[in-house]
């Protein structure tokens, strides 16, 4: 076919989910993926929420199941959280989930090019014209409508000059053998010294575990993320845990997150990483990016079997994106009152809250990764210490 109902650019999980989504209400589309292989190169913490799961079946693909953390202050502080019985993330690997999920939308019908890259693209009042450099030459491939899920530096997004993520996060990351964690729970670090305005993690993936810092260019004072990542590892407060560790790989990847300003324009909408869907408290984009598929979806199977993608369906998408985009501004604006702004000497103080039993408990019992919001409530509510050493978090929920 050299037509189809949409071409989506990018077969990370996400486009892989949109595919799949668009074949199961009744749309043709192409799949078109840069690399050779799908789930290469690997560039996040590899971390799959529960949610995101069900709606891809892919238990095959995960390597540790995450019920709780350790979280340590700057000072060596340690806060652990958690209950065994309920299942809060996963470390999946993403070769096997990206496959799993691509080979999904296969399945329901979607037409696959791989060593490809969209080259030109416009938009007519009738259809989008995209060239697509293939192994085989340069090809012309009409459809209705053009969907970017091709990621943080998205040639969608740039090509027809639909804004920036507000963030661009970097996150840098190694895998390793010999981590000195513990079973089913993740570790995450805090302090400028290794992660200055975020924090670092290690992830236990099966057999190895992911050890990795995130920031903001604009916070690393000259430093780079390995730097960072070198006093993580060779810190003597939690040196233990790294001791006997050997790097078997390395990753660097940008995280965008701050939705985009146009999401949609006539005939082309953005998915994922590309609209800047990235949580801004974990960095996590593809619970996000399933989410805003299913919400745009089924809203626009319509316009796209009537072929009506101008501007009133733009629009449409774009109104849709209102709420996630408060949502988002929400947790970033906490994010940046518990961490991003505090010193190591602020975090301390609220570690020293968040060590006390029953704060830990309340944390059981009402944290969510996904959502902080209701946890951030409930804290101001009822920890009177907790609204002194927070009231910029106190705004950050009502306001933010």
């Amino acid at each position: 076919m050299d037509r189809y109902d949409a071409i989506v650019v990018g077969a990370g999980p996400v486009g892989g989910y949109l595919s799949r989504r668009l074949n199961e209400h009744g749309h043709s589309v192409l799949l078109v993926e840069e690399h050779a292989e799908i789930g290469r190169p690997f560039q996040c913490a590899g971390l799959v929420n529960p949610a995101a799961m069900d709606k891809v079946n892919m238990g095959r693909s995960v390597l540790s199941r995450i019920w709780g953390a350790n979280i340590h202050s700057p000072h060596g502080v340690t806060v652990s959280i958690g209950d065994p019985t309920r299942n809060r993330t996963n470390s999946v690997c993403r070769k096997i989930f990206d496959e799993g999920v691509v080979s999904q939308s296969i399945a329901t019908g979607t037409d696959l090019i791989l060593s490809s890259t969209a080259v030109s693209a416009d938009v007519h009042n009738d259809m989008v014209e995209v060239q697509i450099d293939t192994p085989d030459g340069e090809i012309t491939v009409q459809a209705k409508l053009l969907c970017g899920a091709d990621g943080a530096h998205s040639w969608v997004r740039r090509h027809f000059k639909m804004g920036r993520p507000k963030e661009m996060m970097i996150g840098f990351q190694i895998e390793v053998t010999g981590y000195d964690g513990d079973a089913g729970r993740l570790d995450m670090y805090t302090g400028s010294n290794i992660a200055p305005g975020f924090f670092s993690w290690a992830i236990p993936s099966g057999e190895t575990t992911r050890v990795g810092t995130w920031t903001t260019p604009e916070l690393m004072n000259g430093n780079s993320s390995e730097d960072f990542l070198n006093v993580l590892i060779s810190n003597n407060q939690i040196n233990h845990r790294f001791a006997d560790c050997r790097e078997v790989g390395r990753y660097c990847g940008p995280v965008p997150s701050g939705i985009v300003s146009k999401v949609s324009i006539p005939r082309v909408i953005l998915f994922g990483d590309a609209a800047g869907i990235c949580k801004p408290t974990t960095g996590g984009g593809i619970g996000p990016g399933f989410d805003q598929v299913d919400m745009i979806v089924p809203k626009i199977s319509k316009n796209i079997a009537s072929n009506s993608l101008g501007q009133n369906q733009a629009n449409s998408v774009n109104s849709l994106m209102a709420d996630m985009k408060r949502r988002q501004r929400r947790k970033k604006a906490l994010r940046d009152a518990f961490l991003t702004e505090m010193s190591d000497d602020e975090l301390e103080d609220v570690f020293s809250v968040w060590a006390r039993p029953e704060v830990i408990a309340l944390i059981n019992d009402v944290g969510e990764i996904e959502n902080p919001i209701p946890l951030g409530i409930k804290m101001l509510k009822e920890v009177p210490e907790f609204r002194r050493l927070a009231t910029r978090a106190a705004k950050a929920i009502l306001w933010g």
